[in-house]
């Protein structure tokens, strides 16, 4: 297991064998505070650990003071460019900066926001990209062939020059992250960049896509990594809404066994003898399900089945404390393998959490 520098963003330990963190990213009006801190609550209710809101204006950082004031995540301010930005969402209280020291000037003005973080407490990540490399990078890397290796040692060189820039200036509080669009030059850079830092690294895959392909990306790259003892946080970056970045996030430290197991469903593919809308209540029972294991942490979550038909149903039902069996437009409801019940498509997901609230 690697081992990196212990730091933290708020109340969030990060590096130093804490627990791995997941990150998302709003995607609306920075200049909306109501909007905003909703985004937040709700990634917060599906598990989410820090939240990432961009400050393109002085504006923004002043919003981002207002979420900060009611948000229950740390919050994290995305700075580009102007060093000044960095400084006001210092000033409205972030608990971490999202930078690269070499695109904010001259030195004084690195300087000038190590100083304010470290004086605050407030580390920064430095976030590399394939496609924003330094123009010298970026032409030897498209001078040749752009093999996994070549991108990783551009991505790795990128991020330690900014790194030695904060710690010329006496600042250590770094997390860094350096995101390719693929697998396998993501797997390159980190495993690169685990070498040879010990700071904490966020890992990703940037631009993965959207909700199917993006998912099935980032789940390769981030699995691989992490069962390799790579990664202190991550990001499921999808061209979709936050709350989905976080369920997919959460679902991949699970699998892995770095986050408390979720709620256990069994649901089945369906065929054409289903005649209930089995996608929607499934869907339902498992969005019901995750709130419910949320909001009970200390609680065991009783496990439930979602079954389409009578072929494989019953069966299910003898191993689930609740089920479900479709039948024509209704389905036959079980409680430890007995059946108590006929409910209707509209009373089916109510009923089911009724029992599992009495069962808990």
């Amino acid at each position: 297991m690697r081992q990196s520098r212990a730091m933290k963003a708020g109340s969030l330990a990060i590096g130093g064998g804490a627990r791995v963190s997941v990150q998302t990213m709003s995607n609306i009006d920075p200049h909306d505070a109501k909007a905003l801190l909703a985004q937040v609550k709700s990634c917060a209710a599906l598990g989410c650990d820090i939240f990432r809101l961009t400050v393109p204006d002085l504006e923004a950082a002043k919003v981002l003071g207002e979420v900060r004031k009611e948000s229950p995540l740390p919050l994290v301010a995305d700075i580009h460019f102007d060093y000044r930005l960095a400084l006001a969402a210092i000033e409205a209280g972030v608990d971490k900066l999202r930078l690269n020291p070499g695109n904010i000037g001259s030195r004084d003005r690195v300087q000038a926001v190590a100083r304010a973080a470290k004086a605050r407490g407030i580390p920064i990540r430095i976030g590399v990209n394939l496609g924003s490399l330094e123009r010298d990078l970026s032409d030897r890397l498209y001078s040749g062939e752009t093999t996994p290796r070549r991108i990783a040692e551009a991505l790795a060189e990128s991020a330690l020059r900014h790194l030695k820039l904060l710690e010329d200036e006496g600042f250590y509080d770094v997390v860094i992250s350096a995101k390719a669009s693929n697998v396998a030059s993501t797997l390159a850079t980190y495993r690169l960049l685990a070498e040879r830092t010990d700071c904490p690294l966020h890992i990703g895959v940037t631009e993965a896509g959207t909700l199917f392909p993006g998912t099935i990306r980032s789940s390769v790259a981030l699995g691989i990594l992490l069962s390799e003892g790579i990664g202190d946080t991550l990001r499921v970056s999808l061209t979709d809404k936050p709350e989905r970045e976080v369920r997919a996030g959460i679902e991949i430290l699970r699998s892995l066994g770095l986050r408390e197991p979720g709620p256990a469903i069994t649901s089945c593919p369906t065929c054409g003898r289903t005649k209930v809308d089995l996608f929607r209540i499934a869907a339902q029972v498992e969005d019901a399900m995750e709130a419910y294991s949320l909001a009970n942490p200390d609680r065991a979550v009783p496990h439930v089945a979602v079954m389409g038909c009578a072929v494989n149903g019953p069966g299910e039902a003898k191993g689930a404390d609740v089920a479900l069996c479709g039948g024509a437009g209704e389905f036959l409801l079980y409680i430890k393998g007995k059946a108590v019940a006929k409910v209707s498509e509209e009373d089916a997901v109510r009923k089911v959490m009724e029992y599992v609230d009495i069962l808990r």
